[in-house]
């Protein structure tokens, strides 16, 4: 069974996840960040996972254009959603239904929210002044979930 996991990351932690992800499942397993391949060959796939961060409170513009332009594909194949994002709860949920379109999530067979990362490294100096004033840190700060992943691959 071939999988197909496609991704945007901005920092790195979606990347991350997506790796994992990769690790975790069976069979053959094709990893593609939209930031690099923006037309990845979904026919050749068996089953695909879409994943993004949050980033000033919604997804990556290249995964919606992705999810819009290629709905009818997505929608003819099993399909799971992620989300790395740095809130919880109603939130985090809030934000997860504002990324991906209500087809897909309706459609989707395994949903994930994974927590994410705030790493003052990767970020320029606009990106960390936002993160400082708004989550009142200068500090790297991470609230992944390895088991939110892991039950999400199990579950997928």
């Amino acid at each position: 069974m071939k999988t197909l996991i496609i991704y945007t990351s901005h920092h790195g932690c979606t990347e991350n996840a997506a790796q994992m992800l990769q690790k975790q499942l069976k069979g053959d397993i094709i990893v593609v960040n939209l930031n690099a391949n923006s037309n990845p060959k979904l026919g050749e796939a068996d089953r695909i996972i879409l994943g993004g961060s949050i980033h000033a409170g919604s997804i990556q513009g290249k995964m919606k254009r992705f999810c819009d332009k290629n709905k009818k594909a997505l929608l003819s194949k099993p399909l799971g959603l992620f989300l790395c994002c740095m809130y919880e709860g109603e939130t985090a949920e809030e934000q997860f239904n504002n990324a991906f379109p209500e087809s897909l999530r309706t459609h989707a067979h395994a949903h994930g929210l994974f927590g994410g990362a705030f790493d003052f490294s990767k970020m320029n100096f606009f990106e960390r002044k936002i993160i400082e004033k708004i989550a009142k840190t200068k500090e790297n700060v991470s609230t992944f979930d390895e088991s939110a992943l892991s039950t999400f691959a199990q579950k997928f």
